[in-house]
């Protein structure tokens, strides 16, 4: 049986009788009664045993006595009338649990709740209980947005931005100043991903934690890391399949999902299957996005122990298209239209990805409890990656070389495994992590094609088809490789000094190695290797049980490496200093009434040890070392919940003073792609009952300011505002909850560069997007 999406029952097939459907109302009313404990949809899939659900039997009916019926059946009717009054509540299966768990949750889900998970800072402890600040993309948000990538679903977190893409495969986020692609902040379920894309069906919401994330994540920058949650595997039989058609003008698109969760047996062991088709067009004059997913997984729920095992595997094929130029006579991008591509058709990236996980939790006793997990990811690719070297605005002939990469492969294993729990030191409550992690990262390019073509290509009259894609392979920079390999041992404590005042410390050693370079032969431009003891401060201060104080002190550490060769044959070794990131923050959280959560935070950033180059006059050299300095200030506000009964909201602002503040050449220039105010607003109003379908709408837009191109501040990227709106329609088909939805991205169909690499390489907005889907449940 499943619970539909308006909370009403809709029965199986194989059991269409009203004891099922009391089990569920009855245990939806008593954990609607028990809300206020926020105990999410989640916790049927979590260590913690599923809520405690107490169904009454259905009474029953005592046969009437017959007129000439004994005393003594007379007697027994009685009897049996007395036993059916003192019988014991039947005690409700798991899945009718989890059912209730679940209807129970759904109106808190439809109000945009934010519902933390607890492997992005390792713990259970609610936000109010924490000393950084964390910013969470809701389930329902997604399904309402319907982001297309990563990128797009952060527009709601403040301070965040788009950096290099690599041509519009790779995620790539800055957060509070830094971040790039292929960084190693992207997480699944607080373990490391290399694929490039990350955000698909399989993924139920993400969560951001702000600032140096070292002490439980190892080398990081000190933006933050990105932790995209998995849907898990239900107690509960439900499924549903979705269409969606879409059309960028007089491009046309289609993909397809399907869902199904369940229990296998009673014993508490579940499954979820997922998978996913997609073909469009590109929004551009040509191009196609194609791409197949399938996400098996399997859960059991013990009493005490959750086993958790998923599987992706993914194949896609993506436009690499590094967008459009500027102008060198007025420092803006080409007049030409949006639409134009200024490569060849072939230029796609094609290739395949599969993530494996498996996780343990254990609870020992009520106070300890004991996580292990163990994670995979690898991707191949190979890409056709035609790119502009030269451009002349007047004549608008530009020069293009014929590159491309075949034979891509890049791969990470990580585990990790923690002891979570508390005890009292008098009367003071100690709550305690401590655990460990290693980590082996590999990225490696086998072949890199570098072709000149002695094409003449027009901008303004352009004509496609006369090229084929490159072939000669340069030894020189091929072999591309990087490997990265890291070993930790963490401990975080939390010191409750009294029920409203709490201290935090913790502390990381942590051993790295990491080779980098390129070549045939292989010549290495990195050989490294170093240990680190990284600390954590905090202090939390509730002034109520929804509004509490926090500051903490966080360090980062990324050793500073490169697969380029140096100038003068300098190698990055163990003599030169990894960069070092420091953080002071301080703010205010709040969580009202269970329905209306944010983050008020201010922060201080530096990051030093940043490597320079310095051109030494005696020997004409150009020497390397690691004098620069960066920082990053800012103020950051994030909220998320219902506003009222029918309305809903996300919003945020964040501004981001980030510039560089010692090097020889670029002090004061602030860093790039990073914008000085980004903002956004989205509200959704539910009409509720009001209809005979249940019809939710909602609009917003996001904001991003100026921001320079370049690291040396030589052209800015104008700021742009991007409005969406949506509609949800839901009704019944005979018994079975059917979903509309229609969405309009890029409502005005704006113009706007989220990024940029150079001046020849700058990324173009997607164009207006209306999409419509229908969703079926069962």
């Amino acid at each position: 049986m499943t619970v539909s999406a308006d909370c009403r029952l809709v029965e199986d097939h194989r059991n269409r009788t009203e004891k099922s459907c009391a089990h569920l109302l009855i245990g939806a009313a008593f954990l609607l009664a028990d809300f206020s404990a926020s105990t999410t949809v989640a916790s049927a899939q979590s260590s913690v045993p599923l809520p405690p659900v107490t169904v009454e039997s259905p009474t029953q009916r005592s046969k009437p006595a017959r007129a000439t019926g004994t005393s003594a059946r007379r007697t027994h009717a009685a009897a049996a009338r007395q036993r059916n009054r003192n019988a014991a509540p039947a005690e409700p299966t798991p899945s009718e649990r989890a059912a209730a768990a679940a209807a129970a949750q759904y109106e808190a889900k439809l109000g945009y709740r934010a519902m933390p998970s607890s492997t992005t800072l390792r713990t259970g402890a609610s936000p109010l209980d924490t000393s950084q600040s964390v910013n969470i993309v809701p389930e329902q948000v997604i399904k309402d947005q319907l982001p297309r990538n990563l990128d797009d679903a952060l527009i709601n977190i403040s301070g965040i931005t788009q950096t290099n893409t690599l041509a519009g495969t790779q995620d790539a986020v800055i957060r509070r100043g830094f971040g790039d692609n292929r960084d190693g902040s992207i997480m699944r379920n607080g373990m490391p991903l290399v694929q490039g894309r990350s955000l698909n069906p399989a993924v139920e919401s993400v969560e951001v934690l702000k600032g140096p994330a070292s002490l439980l994540y190892g080398i990081m920058d000190p933006g933050g890391i990105v932790n995209t949650i998995s849907k898990r595997p239900e107690l509960y039989q439900h499924g549903s399949i979705s269409v969606l058609g879409s059309t960028f003008g007089s491009k046309h698109g289609a993909d397809a999902t399907f869902d199904i969760t369940g229990p296998i047996g009673k014993d508490g062991l579940a499954y979820r299957f997922i998978a996913y088709g997609v073909n469009e067009d590109y929004w551009r004059n040509f191009g196609n996005r194609r791409e197949t997913l399938i996400a098996p997984s399997l859960a059991w729920y013990g009493e005490n122990t959750t086993v958790q095992l998923n599987y992706e595997h993914r194949d896609f094929l993506s436009p690499f298209d590094r967008g459009t130029a500027l102008d060198s006579r007025t420092n803006k991008p080409l007049a030409i239209p949006a639409t134009r591509r200024l490569d060849e058709p072939y230029n796609n990236m094609w290739g395949t990805s599969d993530l494996m996980q498996a996780s343990i939790d254990h609870r020992i006793n009520q106070d300890w409890k004991l996580y292990a997990a163990y994670s995979y990811n690898t991707e191949s690719f190979s890409a056709n990656q035609l790119r502009i070297t030269a451009v002349n605005p007047v004549t608008g002939i530009i020069t293009r070389s014929n590159d491309g990469t075949r034979g891509s492969l890049s791969n990470v294993s990580y585990g990790t495994s923690y002891l979570q729990g508390g005890f009292w030191l008098g009367d003071m409550r100690n709550d305690v992590l401590f655990g460990g992690d290693a980590q082996y990262r590999t990225i490696y390019r086998k072949d890199l094609i570098r072709q000149a073509t002695p094409n003449v290509f027009n901008i303004y009259n352009p004509v496609y088809g006369l090229l084929q894609p490159g072939t000669t392979v340069s030894a020189s920079d091929s072999d591309q490789t990087d490997k990265l390999g890291t070993r930790a041992l963490f401990f975080q404590d939390t010191l409750h000094l009294t029920n409203r005042l709490a201290l935090v410390g913790g502390i990381r050693y942590m051993e790295f190695e990491q080779l980098a370079g390129r070549g045939r032969p292989f010549v290495a431009n990195t050989n490294l290797s170093g240990d680190k003891v990284l600390p954590l401060g905090g202090a939390i201060l509730k002034l109520t049980e929804e509004i509490s104080l926090y500051a903490s002190y966080t360090q980062s550490l990324k050793p500073t490496s490169t697969i380029a060769p140096l100038t003068g044959g300098v190698v990055i070794g163990s003599n030169i200093a990894p960069e070092e990131g420091i953080s002071w923050e301080t703010g205010v959280k709040f969580d009202v009434n269970k329905r209306l959560s944010g983050t008020l935070a201010l922060y201080d950033i530096d990051k030093k040890n940043v490597l320079v180059s310095q051109l030494n006059s005696a020997t004409g050299v150009t020497e390397f070392r690691t004098a620069g300095k960066v920082r990053s200030r800012g103020v950051e506000l994030d909220v998320t919940g219902k506003l009222t009964d029918s309305w809903s909201m996300i919003g945020s602002y964040g501004y981001t003073d980030a510039r560089v503040t010692e090097d020889p050449v670029l002090t004061g220039k602030a860093l790039q792609n990073v914008a000085l105010n980004t903002a956004s607003l989205y509200l959704v109003y539910d009409f509720g009952t009001a209809l005979p379908g249940r019809l939710r709408v909602g609009a917003g837009a996001h904001y991003v300011g100026d921001r320079p191109g370049d690291a040396a501040n030589t052209f800015v990227l104008p700021s742009y505002v991007v409005a969406d709106v949506f509609a949800t329609y839901e009704t019944k088909y005979q018994t079975l909850p059917v979903i509309y939805q229609l969405n309009v991205k890029n409502l005005f169909d704006n113009v706007y560069y989220p990024s940029a690499v150079n001046n020849l390489n700058v990324a173009m907005g997607d164009a207006r997007r209306v999409s419509l889907s229908a969703t079926v449940k069962f």
